[in-house]
């Protein structure tokens, strides 16, 4: 959700709000579908096969009950990558810039973070991309080697393409995404009723943490905070770009909702009524693969594997980039080059090309691909699991409750601190993603 302008007390950025920006600032540029990009980066990023298994579940579990859920939640990430462009835009700062002047505290969080987060990450990340392309060609090699195939791949693409290369191929992606997951809601029949019903807020029995889940679960990572660098990597530096962002952040996020709602569907018409059970994380997918060749053939089968492997390949080569961009801010920021210095000590921005010619940004795609390939042959150390959920669990809150601080500061011009809605959609995700983490610890196999 848009914050609305500090002076005016805040609240969603309508067409009124719209043409007063205009007018404070006359190079405020006319928002265009043809404009959007960095949204479906960050959406298709966002939304990866373990998110899509939890939407099933709850769907085989509770029918349509929990639809207003997934509503919800796509509106709190609106709200939160809608601050995070606006961060952007309206300081010139980044978002680690920012964090960092909120203390040094930040900077040691996010250095065991992205250390301990990514090389576990790596190898789900890969094993997710493996699965659809071992069951679409199971005489070929083993998983593993597929996971291999994929991380390198997405190294090679990352390294030697530049932001808009990038954005184009993500673009076909989800339009694959997009092309499966609604023909697939389609082909289940959905019962319309029951799904409008579905809008009105209910808790069924034992239902509190799948949606709780489901408000902050889909299109929830550490990628929403990159999209700010994606903003600046699509060439929008400054407030004249700010209507742009806030349509492209929009436009995202519905895609995003239309891929839960389908998947929900999915899960209500051919899960619940005939109460198959799908195994947890990604290879829930799988099982649902299986399904859909019993119910409707195997080329049904064969586009859904496809729609699958499109899904965990965005979120791959979505983090290959996001992430480093942001790890190679972050070595900028350590290093405080006094030219980079500003005259309050904030380090000006980099230019996004640079950043991906850098060598901590390659450094960590190197570190995001080969490292990780160890847990692909020893089955994650059990430790080493503990560990990165813990520190994941922590990174959601962080960001939520961080930009809340960040956009009510003097940190931001006045005119685009948060007003009131962008502050309640913001602590409430914050305190949300706080229940969830509390959830996740105590659901750890201490």
């Amino acid at each position: 959700m848009d914050g609305g302008s500090g002076s005016g007390g805040g609240g969603a950025v309508g067409r009124a709000d719209a043409e007063a920006s205009s007018a404070r600032d006359p190079r405020m540029r006319k928002a265009s579908w043809r404009s959007i990009g960095p949204g479906i980066v960050v959406a298709a990023t966002g939304v990866g096969a373990g998110d899509l298994v939890a939407t099933l579940i709850a769907g085989s579990k509770f029918g349509y009950t929990l639809l207003w859920a997934a509503v919800i939640g796509c509106l709190v990430k609106i709200s939160l990558a809608e601050a995070a462009g606006r961060w952007h835009l309206a300081t010139g700062r980044t978002l680690f810039d920012g964090w960092r002047s909120l203390g040094a505290w930040t900077t040691g969080y996010f250095a065991v973070y992205v250390a301990v987060w990514g090389f576990v990450y790596g190898a789900a990340a890969m094993s997710s991309s493996a699965l659809p392309l071992q069951a679409l060609f199971p005489e070929v090699m083993d998983l593993k080697w597929w996971a291999v195939l994929c991380g390198v791949g997405g190294l090679v693409f990352v390294w030697f393409n530049r932001y808009a290369v990038f954005e184009k191929v993500m673009t076909v992606l989800v339009g694959v995404m997009f092309v499966v997951t609604v023909y697939l809601a389609i082909r289940v029949t959905p019962h319309l009723g029951e799904a409008f019903a579905g809008l009105a807020p209910v808790l069924p029995d034992g239902s509190l943490i799948y949606t709780l889940g489901l408000i902050g679960g889909v299109g929830g990572t550490i990628t929403l905070a990159a999209y700010g660098y994606w903003v600046n990597a699509k060439g929008w530096t400054d407030t004249s770009w700010m209507r742009v962002m806030r349509l492209d952040n929009r436009v995202a996020y519905v895609t995003t909702g239309i891929f839960v709602i389908a998947m929900l569907f999915v899960g209500a018409e051919l899960l619940h009524s005939s109460g198959v059970a799908l195994a947890t994380g990604d290879k829930g997918l799988l099982d649902l693969g299986d399904v859909l060749a019993d119910r409707y053939g195997t080329a049904t089968a064969k586009l859904f594997l496809i729609g699958f492997f499109a899904t965990s390949i965005t979120s791959l080569i979505g983090v290959w980039h996001g992430v480093s961009l942001m790890f190679a801010d972050f070595t900028a920021q350590l290093k405080a080059r006094k030219a980079a210095a500003g005259p309050d000590g904030a380090t000006k921005e980099v230019a996004s090309g640079a950043r991906e010619k850098s060598v901590a940004f390659r450094g960590y795609l190197l570190w995001l691909t080969f490292p990780p390939m160890a847990l692909l042959f020893l089955d994650q150390p059990f430790g080493l699991v503990i560990v990165y959920g813990v520190i994941g669990a922590f990174f959601m809150p962080f960001l939520a409750l961080t930009l809340v601080w960040l956009l009510n500061s003097s940190r931001t011009p006045a005119e685009w601190r948060n007003g009131w809605l962008s502050n309640g959609m913001l602590t409430a995700a914050g305190l949300l993603f706080v229940v969830l983490c509390v959830q996740q610890v105590r659901d750890l196999p201490w």
